[in-house]
């Protein structure tokens, strides 16, 4: 398990809570800081200059110039919907196979009407007698038409459109992001000039029709992330994230009232980001010298030409920005391209690890990584963390998938996981312990951690620490609360137990009276106490002279019948240990033994 602790952030950054999710064999491990005993401090490191679904980004493409992680597509409708329910996805599904066949993610937006580009509406609408508009606007000179979003046909054709498309593409480990495009230029959400001011008819869509495409999005992606271009109050609620295609020049909030944040403080949605992606385009004028030291002329009264600024009250994760990659930046400009891109969305680092020392041949070990999260917007995929050994060659020889993630872990939080790794088929060696975040998409990148010790044995992954696999080596050991070998003070008393692990228990403890369990060995996150108890009752465990943790234990059935805490207190490597039960207050309950690993 997991549980959120402090962070120490960036000033972009704003702290938030993050959810408790379980994690492979373990009970919820408690804050701990480095230099913990048992836990090994991590060095921190540069960001990495690409992670996945995050940064700038292409259009489709094979490119040098820049790294990246995530292309962009555009799709017209019609060529995949040729009538009512009838698809062909085999033009998406090679744009997504050639882009996958770079390691990279795809984030597409469909369109209707494209300016400068045949039209994207099924033909067959078209016979059927959907009204469009032509127009000249944005160098269109007639191309591409206009529809009446309104249209009946049209709305039906576009409920069945968004319903196949999230069939056959949520979950995809193909696609990064899908914008919930369709309605007006571009899919953007907007007809200007045609909007009904200046004398203008409005084209675009009504407020039910809009409200209707929304809902279809929503019922068909539950997995794969959406994205919108235009915050309102309608979609405020929904888990929509949004597309600023002007970024840094309609960005910030305004005395104007319609930038990109004027529309989502209107509507509520500032912190829209802790939960929902915020992507967009860098704008096009600015993306060739937003990053020179002169800067970017003024090209709109009232322009924020601002890109930390916006990065900052957006939170946005990924921006497109083609001039990066096909013309690229100049070797000044470049490492200020190359931070704006790393300030984007999230950024890991992990602080601390738990490797034990040893590990028995055949046993599972406690382990364990406490990462932070210093970037400027959570990372919003369940992909788990991967855990492997590395032997002396280079070669991972075992891996093991967890079930922590770190799309728990909210900007400007930490999480501290904790679990078993099973060492089953490792031959007897020293070793390295390695983590990465794995991308679902097989040869895909891994997200990379801004640590010293990312990359630095086995590229994609994070060195945690080095154990030794012996037959003689052993973190797994249970200790008998009636061994001679053990302190009992006050009224505590070896007693018979029918379902107690060697027929005895210790009774009585609690009340001044205690029990310490000795010659304990070490190197382990959390231990395990088997008791017996007719009524529910607390005792207090301590580590050597650490501080005494409040535990409490359950009723079970009888006093002849067991049952098991885990008590999330790191025991530090190293053999002699001692673990002390009492209770200054009160009874605790019998004890049967303690088990570690």
């Amino acid at each position: 398990m997991k549980r959120i602790i402090p962070a120490v952030i960036t000033s972009l950054a704003l702290a938030a809570a993050a959810v408790i999710a379980p994690a492979i064999g373990a009970a919820p491990t408690p804050p701990s800081t480095a230099g913990t005993p048992g836990w090994t401090a991590l060095a921190a490191g540069s960001e990495p200059q690409s992670n996945p679904l995050k940064g700038f980004i292409p259009y489709q493409g094979s490119y040098s110039a820049f790294p990246y992680t995530m292309e962009w597509a555009y799709f017209p409708v019609n060529a995949v919907m040729s009538g009512p329910n009838t698809f062909n996805w085999s033009s998406v599904d090679s744009v997504l196979n050639d882009i996958a066949s770079r390691g990279h993610q795809t984030a597409f937006r469909f369109y209707l009407d494209y300016p400068t580009k045949p039209s994207g509406i099924p033909q067959y609408l078209l016979n059927g007698g959907l009204v469009t508009h032509s127009y000249n606007d944005y160098g269109n000179n007639g191309v591409s038409v206009s529809p009446n979003y309104d249209d009946p046909n049209l709305r039906t054709a576009m409920d069945q459109f968004i319903a196949a498309l999230g069939a056959r593409y949520d979950g995809d480990a193909r696609v990064g992001f899908v914008q919930a495009g369709l309605l007006g230029f571009w899919g953007e959400w907007h007809t200007y000039p045609y909007n009904g001011t200046n004398g203008q008819s409005d084209w675009f869509a009504s407020s039910a029709t809009q409200g209707e495409i929304l809902s279809d999005f929503v019922n068909a992606f539950h997995t794969t992330k959406l994205e919108v271009r235009q915050p309102n109050t309608q979609n405020a609620s929904l888990p929509i994230g949004y597309h600023d295609d002007s970024f840094a020049l309609e960005t910030k909030t305004s005395s104007l009232g319609w930038h990109f944040m004027d529309n989502m403080a209107a509507a509520g949605a500032t912190n829209k980001w802790k939960t929902q992606s915020i992507g967009g385009e860098l704008r096009p004028e600015l993306q060739s010298c937003i990053f020179s030291t002169s800067g970017c002329p003024v090209i709109e009264d009232g322009g924020d030409n601002d890109f930390p600024g916006s990065v900052s009250q957006t939170h946005v994760s990924w921006l497109l920005n083609q001039y990066a990659f096909q013309t690229g930046y100049s070797s000044s400009d470049k490492p200020r391209a190359l931070a704006g891109a790393q300030s984007m969305g999230y950024s890991l680092r992990a602080t601390e690890a738990l490797v034990p020392p040893t590990i028995a041949t055949g046993s599972s070990a406690s382990v364990g990584i406490t990462i932070s999260n210093i970037g400027i917007a959570p990372f919003y995929y369940s992909w788990p963390i991967t855990l492997a050994l590395v032997d002396a060659s280079g070669a991972i020889v075992k891996t093991s998938t967890t079930s922590w993630h770190v799309s728990d872990i909210a900007s400007g939080a930490s999480a501290q996981f904790t679990g078993t790794f099973p060492t089953s088929g490792v031959a007897n060696g020293t070793y390295r312990m390695v983590a990465q975040v794995t991308n679902p998409l097989s040869g895909g990148a891994p997200i990379r951690f801004a640590n010293a010790t990312q990359d630095s044995v086995k590229s994609g992954w994070l060195t945690l620490g080095t154990t030794t696999i012996s037959t003689g080596g052993s973190t797994a050991a249970s200790y008998e609360a009636e061994s001679t070998s053990n302190t009992l003070t006050g009224t505590a008393v070896v007693a018979s137990c029918a379902g107690c692990s060697g027929g005895a228990k210790v009774g009585y403890v609690g009340n001044g009276a205690t029990l310490a369990v000795n010659g304990v060995t070490g190197g382990v996150a959390s231990f395990r106490v088997a008791y017996a108890s007719a009524v529910a009752r607390t005792a207090t465990v301590k580590v050597d002279n650490g501080t005494a943790t409040s535990v409490s234990f359950p009723a079970t059935a009888d006093w002849n019948t067991v049952g098991t805490v885990t008590v999330n207190v790191a025991i530090p490597s190293g053999s002699g240990h001692t673990i002390t039960i009492a209770n200054p207050t009160g009874w605790a309950p019998d004890i049967d033994r303690i088990t570690t690993g």
